[in-house]
């Protein structure tokens, strides 16, 4: 009994792993998207298999297709089946601007995880009185679900359109890298717990809590969805030039007296700038949103006369809302630069109110410097 605790220790330790940081399994660190917007094909790659390893859900699918394969061609028959399908989804979705609610997507994701589990223990004939399904068209199945997954997180950012392919391709290659090193850790694990008497009700555990696992994963995500009502987030850097302070979405619009609402349309897969001039002290409030989707974002200034092409971010994020109050502590442009990453064209409306004056239209910058 003792050996047997002593194993089932290590397994649960194992699954703790697969499904920690689960707040930031799919999600990325400002770094990370601050790296993947500047970087070139080497940074999609180390991202990729960074947010492969904390992809609590892809890797505990994984660990479930791989948990009772002992023959080194069966592993790799049905792992390529589960690479082929996500990396399909992955390339066609991102390339294409094919964009799902991340939350619904995570949620059948966590639904897969149940399902691999429930097929390792014989459900299907156990419990359901059929045979089950074909395990290579399922695995392949799920594989584009779960490439789904990782094409809507991709698309958060903004991605380079002259090297748009080469970008995908490059992070896809991170994920497998990632995936590698996973399975590597999970048969080196499993190669030890074969050895054991007490394996067969170890399995049992594992794949009883994958199941759970799953089950509570998918709750959690459709929590997230049903409470998704603001996607704003507080500012995470602040220009030493200017005092930026970030206001709540609820920040009582209704009792605020705009000078100026303007509609900006930003083209499908384009980008565009919006500036106004603000002299050294001036302040400027603003509150803008997009018709529904999200849009990456950089809100900056430029001095006036500097020939150098200097600029200073305040704030970077990809959402489909910002307000803040801005006090600038330069004579030059203040404005918002974004970027359309989706197939269709999306309307910004932008209130702003303060100590600005509008530059003419035809004085607007048509693109951004940081991004080109």
């Amino acid at each position: 009994m003792s050996n047997f605790m002593n194993k089932s220790r290590w397994l649960i330790a194992a699954l703790i792993a697969l499904t920690a940081s689960q707040v930031f399994g799919h999600g990325m660190s400002e770094a990370e998207k601050q790296a993947i917007i500047e970087g070139g094909n080497l940074s999609y790659i180390w991202i990729g298999a960074t947010h492969m390893l904390s992809g609590y859900d892809h890797l505990a699918f994984v660990f479930g297709i791989v948990f009772f394969l002992t023959k080194f061609r069966d592993i790799v028959k049905y792992i390529t089946a589960f690479t082929i399908g996500h990396s399909i989804t992955l390339i066609y979705a991102t390339f294409n601007a094919i964009q799902i609610n991340y939350f619904l997507i995570d949620a059948v994701i966590a639904l897969s995880v149940c399902y691999i589990a429930f097929s390792n223990l014989d459900g299907f004939k156990k419990y359901l009185k059929i045979n089950p399904p074909s395990m290579m068209l399922m695995i392949t199945s799920l594989g584009l679900i779960h490439g789904l997954g990782l094409s809507t997180r991709l698309q958060q950012l903004p991605l380079n359109q002259d090297q748009l392919l080469m970008n995908i391709i490059s992070f896809n290659i991170g994920i497998e890298f990632g995936q590698i090193a996973a399975l590597t850790i999970m048969l080196f694990l499993l190669t030890l717990l074969r050895k054991s008497k007490s394996f067969q009700p170890i399995s049992l555990i594992a794949n009883y809590s994958l199941i759970f696992l799953g089950l509570y994963l998918f709750l959690m995500q459709m929590h997230d969805y049903s409470h998704a009502t603001s996607l704003e987030e507080p500012a995470t850097s602040i220009a030493s030039e200017a005092t930026l302070e970030q206001l709540p979405n609820t920040m009582k619009q209704e009792e605020t007296k705009w000078k100026d609402v303007i509609s900006v349309e930003i083209p499908a897969r384009g980008d565009r700038e919006y500036k106004l001039h603000l002299t050294k002290g001036a302040s400027l409030q603003y509150f803008w949103q997009t018709d529904g989707e999200m849009l990456f974002f950089d809100f900056h200034g430029e001095p006036t006369g500097d020939t150098t092409g200097f600029f200073k971010s305040f704030r970077k994020n990809t959402l489909n809302q910002s307000s803040g109050n801005l006090t600038s502590e330069f004579d030059g442009t203040h404005g918002w630069y974004w970027k359309n990453n989706s197939n269709k064209p999306v309307v910004i409306t932008l209130k702003v109110a303060g100590e600005y004056s509008r530059l003419d239209l035809k004085k607007q910058p048509r693109h951004h410097n940081s991004i080109d």
